[in-house]
C-alpha cells in the first residue's frame, strides 16, 4: 500500500512544493486547509485538479490548528504514516502587530497537533518546521547546538513548538523531528515577504509599471536557499531510524542589498536608482545574522544546497516577469506610482 501524509499548510510556498514532492513518491496527501469565504489553493490547482492524478491521491480537509478535536478526528480517519506540520503564521514583521495570533497559531498550534497525534494512538512520524528565527541575536553561524534567543513573536513561538516536539518525543516515545529551516525562497513565496516583494517590483519596475521599492533594513544577513530543495530535506528527516533535529541551510551569507543586485542585475536595472527607506518595514528587535551550519543535514541525511542565492534572485525575477507579461496580454494591472 502506498504511503500516506498530512500536510498542515499545504496551500503555502512549502505545502505546495512538498505535496508535489510526496504525490512523485507515490504517497496519499492530505492537506489541512483553514475554512475561508475565499478560496486560497493557487499553489497547489495545479496538481489538485490535474485529470491525469486519481481523485484519491490529493485530499484537502478543512481543519485548523486551533481545533483539537478536529485534529484528533482526522488522524483517526487518514491514520498517515507521515505528518508535517508546516501551518502558521509565519511573517515575522506580521507577528509584532499580531503577537497572540501567531503564538496561538504557531505555537499552541502545534502543541494541539502533537497532543492530537498522542490522544488519537496513530502510530505516525511528525516533522516539525522550525526556524531559523529562533536563533535570533545568537552570532552565525547557527548549528543545532546553538542556544535559541528569539527576537520576534514570532520566533518565540516556534520555539515553543521545537521543545514540545522534544518534550513529546522523550515523554511519549513520540517521533518527531524539528527541522530549523533558514530562509528558503521561490517563485510561490508570498508577496508581502522581502525576497519576493523585492523581485516582483523588479518586474513592474522593468514593465514601466512602478517607480520606486520601499523596504527597511537593507544590512540585514540571511542565509536564503530554494524551497523545493528544503522540502526534500524534510522527507529525508522522516525516513531516518531515528528522530533527530537538523538545521537546513546553504552557509552562504548575503545581505538584502546583496539579493537586491542579484535581482535587479538579472534585467540589467541598478538597484539604487528605484530602492527608497521606510522607517515602517523595520522590526522593533532586528535579526542582525543568520548564517546555518547544515554539517549534520550533510553527513547524515546526505543533503545540501545546491541553489545560492544570487542563482535564487534569478529564478524568482524571470519568473516574475513572466507573470507580469501573462498578466498584461490579459488585462490590465495596477500602476505603482
Amino acid at each position: 500500500m502506498p504511503k500516506t501524509a498530512v500536510i498542515t499548510g499545504i496551500t503555502g510556498q512549502d505545502g505546495s512544493y512538498l505535496a508535489e514532492l510526496l504525490l512523485g513518491k507515490g504517497y496519499e496527501v492530505h492537506g489541512l486547509m483553514r475554512r475561508s469565504s475565499s478560496f486560497n489553493t493557487e499553489r497547489i490547482d495545479h496538481i489538485y485538479q490535474d485529470p491525469h492524478t486519481p481523485d484519491r491521491r490529493l485530499v484537502l480537509h478543512h481543519c485548523d490548528l486551533s481545533d483539537g478535536v478536529a485534529l484528533v478526528n482526522l488522524l483517526r480517519d487518514v491514520r498517515p504514516d507521515e505528518v508535517y506540520n508546516l501551518g502558521a503564521q509565519s511573517h515575522v514583521r506580521v507577528s509584532f502587530d499580531a503577537p497572540l495570533y501567531t503564538g496561538d497559531v504557531t505555537g499552541l498550534g502545534a502543541v494541539r497537533l502533537l497532543e492530537a497525534i498522542r490522544a488519537s494512538g496513530v502510530q505516525t512520524r511528525l516533522y516539525q518546521a522550525s526556524s531559523s528565527e529562533m536563533f535570533g541575536s545568537t552570532p552565525p553561524p547557527q548549528n543545532e547546538a546553538t542556544p535559541f534567543h528569539p527576537r520576534s513573536p514570532y520566533g518565540c513561538a516556534k520555539v515553543m513548538a521545537y521543545w514540545s516536539t522534544v518534550n513529546y518525543r522523550e515523554a511519549y516515545g513520540l517521533f518527531g523531528v524539528n527541522g530549523i529551516l533558514f530562509n528558503h525562497e521561490s517563485p510561490r513565496r508570498g508577496e508581502t515577504f522581502v525576497t519576493r516583494k523585492i523581485t516582483r517590483a523588479v518586474a513592474r519596475i522593468q514593465a514601466g509599471l512602478q517607480e520606486h521599492l520601499y523596504l527597511g533594513n537593507l544590512d540585514a544577513v540571511r542565509d536564503w536557499g530554494y524551497a523545493p530543495e528544503y522540502v526534500e530535506a524534510m522527507w529525508l528527516m522522516l525516513q531516518r531510524d531515528e528522530p533527530d533535529d537538523y538545521v537546513v541551510a546553504t552557509g552562504v551569507a548575503a545581505t538584502v542589498r546583496d539579493f537586491l543586485q542579484a535581482a535587479f542585475a538579472t534585467v540589467d536595472l541598478d538597484w539604487e536608482r528605484y530602492v527608497r527607506f521606510d522607517a515602517k518595514y523595520e522590526r522593533p528587535s532586528e535579526v542582525d545574522a543568520l548564517i546555518g551550519d547544515a554539517s549534520k543535514a550533510k553527513s547524515l541525511l546526505d543533503w545540501s544546497a545546491k541553489v545560492q542565492f544570487d542563482e535564487l534572485a534569478r529564478i524568482m525575477v524571470e519568473s516574475d516577469v513572466r507573470q507580469l507579461t501573462d498578466e498584461l496580454s490579459g488585462h490590465r494591472v495596477r500602476v505603482d506610482r
